[in-house]
């Protein structure tokens, strides 16, 4: 398979690599008191969102050694994520355990001490970007653990001349330094395309600051587009070309938990701009002059994405065939 995943990728279509952590998200089960591990990370959970939604992609992780290994090795498996670009490495797999509050609201704690996601060298990236990689996604833990991060930097430096570049700061504040995390958003924001933060995000990073003002901000910097998403409330979004933000309203639904939503969104965004042949350095002028309508459409989309995946317990996306459903039966009770 090349390291793409998919009939699709077999095709020889443009790949989307995703960059990150590849961990076990302990979540809270029917039972009081029980957990399920469900293998997630931010990245991985993008990956997967990715696959079941048609798009080509290839996984960049280095997955632990021992039974949490193996059952995230399992995860991508079954998702037909190939493994050749990811590492088998020595050191232990992340734990992140989920506690929800009383509207189904995750909140985490992680146990990642030299653990494997965080030990990415050059060498071991070397190959990332070969054949038609047109976009690198990357975030989230990944991005701001050392020594691997400052690894990943590089990639992305290395990636952009040929390929879009998304990004999804997803900050986890107990383990980051507020000054360090927000340097290296900036640093990596500077050299993206497309960025998807939450609101929780900014109030952590710019604390007292409108979203809206570091919004038009942040799309002053460089992306083409930005989108903050803004819980059960929706998201907003300003291009490079125009910043007055664009506000697309949430979906009611009944949440079962938010984990993985906010990833769920990005596959949105990723897959949507994928249909539309935006990805890509080639298509860089083309992203940059997104008509407000397409954005709308593209906002839409990924609310969807991500709204079905909090009716699921954990890092659960949809595939495009229950994205399909879904749609019918709105329809027909329209």
């Amino acid at each position: 398979m090349n390291g793409e995943s998919g009939e699709a990728a077999a095709r020889g279509e443009r790949i989307i690599a995703v960059a990150g952590e590849a961990l076990v998200d302990l979540v809270p089960a029917d039972v009081p008191g029980h957990f399920v591990a469900m293998p997630g990370g931010s990245p991985t959970n993008v990956a997967v969102g990715l696959v079941r939604l048609g798009a080509p992609v290839r996984l960049l992780a280095r997955i632990g050694a021992g039974a949490m290994g193996n059952r995230v090795r399992n995860h991508l498996r079954h998702n037909d994520i190939s493994l050749d670009h990811t590492i088998q490495a020595q050191e232990q797999t992340s734990l992140a355990i989920v506690d929800l509050d009383e509207n189904g609201v995750a909140q985490y704690d992680f146990r990642i001490d030299g653990a494997a996601d965080w030990q990415w060298t050059d060498t071991e990236l070397a190959d990332a970007l070969d054949g038609d990689v047109v976009a690198l996604h990357t975030g989230s833990l990944a991005m701001t653990q050392q020594p691997g991060a400052d690894a990943l930097l590089r990639l992305i430096e290395r990636a952009r001349p040929a390929a879009t570049i998304s990004y999804d700061p997803n900050m986890r504040p107990q383990l980051m330094i507020h000054e360090q995390a927000r340097s290296r958003v900036e640093t990596v924001l500077s050299l993206a395309d497309v960025v998807k933060v939450s609101s929780e995000d900014l109030a952590w990073l710019y604390p007292g600051r409108p979203a809206q003002d570091v919004l038009a901000d942040w799309a002053c910097r460089g992306p083409a587009l930005v989108v903050v998403t803004l819980g059960g409330d929706g998201a907003l979004a300003a291009t490079a070309e125009n910043r007055m933000s664009v506000h697309r309203p949430g979906l009611p639904i009944d949440v079962v938990d938010t984990v993985g939503a906010g990833d769920a969104f990005s596959t949105g965004l990723l897959a949507g701009l994928h249909r539309r042949d935006l990805l890509g350095a080639d298509r860089r002028k083309a992203l940059q002059a997104m008509a407000e309508t397409d954005v709308v459409q593209l906002l839409d989309e990924a609310a969807l994405i991500a709204a079905l995946t909090c009716t699921r317990r954990g890092a659960d996306p949809p595939t495009t065939a229950q994205v399909t459903d879904f749609v019918d039966r709105v329809r027909h009770l329209a």
